[in-house]
């Protein structure tokens, strides 16, 4: 995967860690998840902005910063949210989206998936020969 994960100005990748991003972090961990296009299916830019404004309201009481995703042909609304990857994840199954990425202070940023199977795209698997 190569996508990028901003928040406050900070940059992450799946399976890199940044000193910047420690900072941002300030020991927690913390999750990116969107509301928007549940279960991959693309949906109108007004539903999405609306899905993620109950995201932010779900999420009211925990740190957050806004952010987006961006991949090669792709870019969705996110938050970076500080709290546990598992309280994340409860968000990311309410509002029905695969995976979060889960990050941690001094650690690489993770895919987790929200409903135990792995994406394809999230984990490589070697060619048949």
């Amino acid at each position: 995967l190569r996508t990028d994960y901003e928040a406050a100005g900070v940059v992450v990748r799946v399976g890199a860690r940044t000193a910047a991003r420690d900072e941002l972090l300030r020991g927690r961990a913390a999750g990116f998840v969107t509301a928007w296009n549940p279960l991959s299916r693309r949906m109108p830019r007004g539903w999405n902005d609306r899905a993620l404004e109950r995201l932010r309201a779900a999420s009211r009481r925990l740190p957050r910063a806004e952010g987006w995703g961006i991949g090669r042909s792709w870019s969705e609304a996110h938050l970076l949210l500080g709290a546990d990857p598992r309280r994340v994840l409860v968000l990311a199954r309410r509002f029905r989206q695969h995976a979060i990425v889960a990050v941690r202070a001094g650690a690489p940023a993770r895919v987790v998936h929200a409903h135990g199977a792995p994406l394809a795209l999230a984990t490589p698997r070697p060619r048949d020969r």
